[in-house]
C-alpha cells in the first residue's frame, strides 16, 4: 500500500498536479467511508486540483500586476471616500452589469487625500 502511495505521488508530480498529491488520500479515506462511487471520488477530487491551479493562477496574476496592495469593498473607508454613494457601489459588486453588457467609468484618485 505504501509503494503505491509513492507512485501514485510520483505520477501526480509528474502531471505536475500538486493539489491531487496531498488530498487524494483523504478524499480516498472519505470516499470508502461514505461508500460514493469511482465517479463521484474522480469528480471530487479533480474538482479540487481544478480550485487550486485556479487560486495559483490568481496570485500568480496578482503578482504579475505589481499592484501595490490588494484592497476590498470590505476594506474600505466609507467615511474618507466621498463620490458615488454607498449603495451604488455596493450594487456595483454584484457584477449584474456584467451580464447586462453596460460599461463602469470609475474617475478619481486611487488613494484618498492624506
Amino acid at each position: 500500500m505504501i509503494q503505491q502511495h509513492e507512485r501514485i505521488g510520483s505520477l501526480c508530480e509528474q502531471l505536475k498536479m500538486a493539489c491531487l498529491a496531498t488530498e487524494w488520500p483523504g478524499l480516498a479515506q472519505q470516499a470508502a467511508q461514505d461508500e460514493v462511487s469511482f465517479a463521484d471520488f474522480l469528480e471530487k477530487l479533480l474538482g479540487r486540483e481544478l480550485a487550486a491551479r485556479e487560486q495559483r493562477k490568481r496570485v500568480t496574476l496578482l503578482k504579475l500586476a505589481t499592484m501595490s496592495a490588494v484592497k476590498t469593498l470590505e476594506q474600505f473607508d466609507w467615511n474618507a471616500g466621498s463620490g458615488a454613494p454607498k449603495a451604488q457601489i455596493l450594487e456595483l459588486s454584484h457584477l449584474a452589469f456584467v451580464e447586462r453588457a453596460e460599461n463602469v467609468v470609475l474617475l478619481g484618485p486611487t488613494e484618498p487625500a492624506s
